[in-house]
């Protein structure tokens, strides 16, 4: 026993030892960029365009959420096993990626226009509607084939965990210094416009970021994956449906991931983005209650390195889950006294000293949810003897967009209950509708998803076992690696290719 002991202590410790990095200046410097391309947006003020600029109503938003749901939840499976069963020259995924990212874009562009096609029209005129409801379904199926892929892909370009941790914290840090600008940008042209001191349209300046973003962080990521290849090899034979169902069943760390997204699904929220402008009256505080906490943004990312050697992937997932849940509770505790959320000497030095603290993992909360979701795919690999991104990728993003379809629909019917006026100017908001806004961007979305946190904490990849995981999956990747350089027929490739794992 002890000598079995010391032969596992001895693997994991060549884990450890070894990082050696595949991903080379030029790509990281290609990733960054795409990863940046991710920020290059104005999401934040999504909820503000539907309800203000383009005006669907909330009843329409919420059937649409009900319908996409179905949709997507049958699109996803199918576009899963297409994807999962691709074999070309290229890669299982860059063909995705590559075809898939122009005509997207292109659609995406029609989003950011329908305030010009259908001007100056009620909420619940029903060709604007239907037009938007089409658009979304279309735009999202396509965006179904390059989000299974772009998750896949990133899983694939390195084998080793921690050259691809150091890949996502470079991304992140680098991109760190460019990825609220778009935001505060917008944030004061947009308190310019609704407090009257410039004359722009809105539907003007959400065209001209919109359509601006899209371009540009287009073409970040078409040099991505020009640039970047796949490096984990998949076997010429490819998984069976039935494979990548039990993949997805029986791979623990997956269903864990799955079951905490579905629980946390549970959110009934709002964005801070309202609070701001209808409580506060200026989306620019948000940006000065940051600044404070960007220096500390920034460090964080120092930490990642150093815990993720001391500790395991669950234990940091864990923590920066707690960690922020607890400071915005405290914070909507103290707002809720004495109506302090409308206190801005009060409720601002507040989500100031927030902002700092939560910022302190910064970094990890980056990194780390990127990488359960990338070992949960090597530990497929591991178990089953062969990999199955798609399939993985398909139960991540179906849950995801369960989570955004239902509780779009629940959120939208219950800013209708709290007596929301869509359109009304800055300020007009009852005292009772405001401090729903508040508690729905604060304390009750942690509240409600707080059962999220559960499933983590059985959560079965220890730091040793992460090690010898890594350990036994290098260790056949060489042994194979070594037999196709020894190989003489295209037969024999194709042996070795399909033969390369082991199923545990």
């Amino acid at each position: 026993m002890s000598t079995v002991n010391e032969n596992v202590e001895a693997t994991t410790k060549s884990a450890l030892l070894k990082n050696r990095r595949f991903v080379g200046t030029k790509e990281t410097v290609a990733y960054v960029l795409e990863d940046t391309a991710q920020s290059l947006n104005i999401n934040d003020f999504k909820d503000r365009y539907i309800y203000d600029v383009v005006k669907i109503d909330f009843s329409y938003l919420a059937i649409q959420n009900i319908v996409a749901t179905v949709w997507d939840t049958f699109n996803d499976t199918f576009i899963g096993v297409i994807v999962e069963k691709t074999r070309t020259r290229w890669g299982k995924f860059r063909p995705y990626l590559l075809l898939g990212q122009i005509p997207l874009t292109i659609l995406g562009l029609w989003y950011w226009l329908i305030p010009f096609i259908f001007p100056d029209t009620p909420g619940d005129y029903l060709p604007k509607w239907i037009f938007y409801f089409a658009m979304s379904i279309i735009t999202e199926t396509a965006n179904t084939f390059t989000s299974i892929s772009r998750a896949g892909f990133g899983s694939t370009i390195t084998p080793e965990p921690l050259d691809r941790s150091r890949l996502i914290a470079t991304a992140n840090l680098m991109s760190h210094f460019v990825e609220d600008v778009p935001k505060q940008i917008f944030g004061i042209i947009y308190d310019l416009i609704i407090n009257n001191k410039i004359k722009v349209k809105l539907p003007k300046l959400f065209a001209g970021f919109g359509v601006s973003f899209a371009v540009l962080g287009a073409a970040f990521c078409l040099y991505f994956f020009l640039t970047t290849r796949e490096r984990v090899a998949q076997t010429i034979k490819k998984p069976s449906v039935i494979q990548g169902l039990k993949a997805i069943v029986t791979n623990k760390p997956m269903f864990i991931q799955v079951l905490s997204s579905f629980l946390n699904g549970f959110a009934v929220g709002t964005s801070r983005t309202n609070f701001y402008i209808d409580v506060i009256g200026s989306i620019t505080w948000k940006t000065i209650v940051g600044i404070p906490a960007f220096p500390v943004k920034f460090i964080s990312y120092s930490f990642v390195e150093p815990l993720r050697k001391r500790f395991s992937t669950k234990a940091l997932w864990i923590f920066e889950d707690a960690w922020t849940d607890m400071l915005w509770l405290i914070v909507f505790g103290i707002g809720s006294i004495n109506n302090n959320f409308q206190k801005k000497h009060i409720i601002l030095p507040m989500m100031g000293i927030e902002e700092i603290f939560e910022m302190c993992i910064y970094g990890l909360r980056r990194v780390i949810p990127a990488e359960i979701s990338n070992e949960s795919m090597d530990y497929c690999e591991w178990k089953n003897g062969y990999r199955a991104e798609a399939m993985i990728g398909v139960a991540q993003t179906t849950i995801a967009k369960l989570q955004q379809a239902v509780m779009g629909s629940i959120n939208s019917l219950v800013l209708k209950g709290i007596g929301y006026v869509q359109g009304a100017t800055v300020g007009t908001q009852t005292d009772r509708t405001k401090w729903w806004i508040f508690a729905l961007g604060t304390g009750v979305p942690i509240i409600t998803g707080a059962l999220g946190i559960i499933p983590k904490l059985f959560y079965p990849i220890t730091a040793d076992k992460r090690n010898l995981m890594y350990a036994e999956l290098r260790e056949r990747r060489s042994k194979v690696a070594d037999r196709m350089n020894k190989a003489t027929t295209a037969e024999e490739v194709a042996e070795i290719a399909d033969s390369q794992f082991i199923v545990k």
